[in-house]
């Protein structure tokens, strides 16, 4: 695979922007942090905003696909980072912001193959993504209330839509997991996979839509994705909770208790 992106920051190892000659027309975003669980800085959400904004400009991209590492997909934002950004007194949205946005407004189709640990933005990802597929010893959870956050990219708005109103409660607000049997059957996944064979069905899902008339699948997408407005206002309506909460006493408390662990 050729990265088409500089790799001269860390952020350039930590997300790999790749385009396997094997799968034309494909872009593959890979979170490659793995002694972290893959959290993801801001640097990397950076990166990953920069790689969906290449795709929708360049035609030769029909698909993107979002993959992990082996036992891990991603373990959510980086402790860290939320922590230096909550400390920071900073006015700017944070940059998982805008790469949620950038999720929402992509013109490709996004496809992405989990295995392991879908934790927070790990999980809701997915709910931006046209397919999706996990292996069974994936687990997808969103601890967003223990934090003492909010749910956020859409994730208020998709899944109750996509898996009910009790199964998204209980993903967004109470925190329990959800097993990829349990996500396959609530329709949050798409397919089920061994370990071994998650990558190459996600890639395989995602060349054959890169096969397709482009224009017709463009529109076909549009039309069952429906329109972007709602999300979007969703997703700005999270981000003003979110960002009054991670700057509160229960969400600091929250991150330093997780930082001393």
């Amino acid at each position: 695979m050729t990265d088409i992106l500089p790799a001269s920051t860390s952020a350039g190892d930590h997300i790999l922007v790749e385009r396997p000659e094997t799968y034309p027309g494909v872009m593959v975003i890979r979170f490659n942090r793995p002694e972290k669980k893959n959290a993801i800085t801001a640097a990397m959400y950076h990166r990953m905003t920069a790689a969906l904004d290449e795709a929708n400009g360049d035609e030769t991209v029909r698909a993107v696909a979002f993959l992990g590492t082996p036992g891990c997909f991603s373990a959510g934002n980086d402790m860290g980072d939320f922590l230096a950004h909550a400390l920071s007194g900073a006015t700017e949205p944070p940059a998982a912001a805008v790469f949620i946005k950038a999720l929402a407004l992509a013109q490709k189709p996004l496809v992405s193959g989990v295995d392991g640990l879908a934790i927070g933005i790990g999980t809701t990802l997915n709910l931006h993504c046209d397919l999706t597929v996990a292996s069974e010893r994936s687990l997808f959870k969103t601890p967003f209330v223990d934090l003492g956050l909010v749910p956020e990219a859409a994730s208020s708005l998709l899944a109750p839509a996509v898996i009910g109103h009790q199964r998204a409660f209980a993903l967004l607000v109470a925190g329990e997991g959800l097993s990829a049997i349990a996500a396959h059957q609530a329709g949050l996944i798409w397919k089920l996979a061994d370990p071994e064979a998650v990558e190459g069905e996600t890639l395989a899902l995602a060349a054959n839509l890169a096969r397709k008339p482009p224009e017709a699948l463009r529109i076909a997408r549009d039309l069952v994705r429906g329109p972007r407005p709602a999300v979007l206002a969703r997703m700005d309506e999270e981000l003003a909770h979110f960002s009054e909460r991670l700057k509160s006493a229960e969400a600091r408390a929250a991150f330093e208790a997780f930082m001393r662990r």
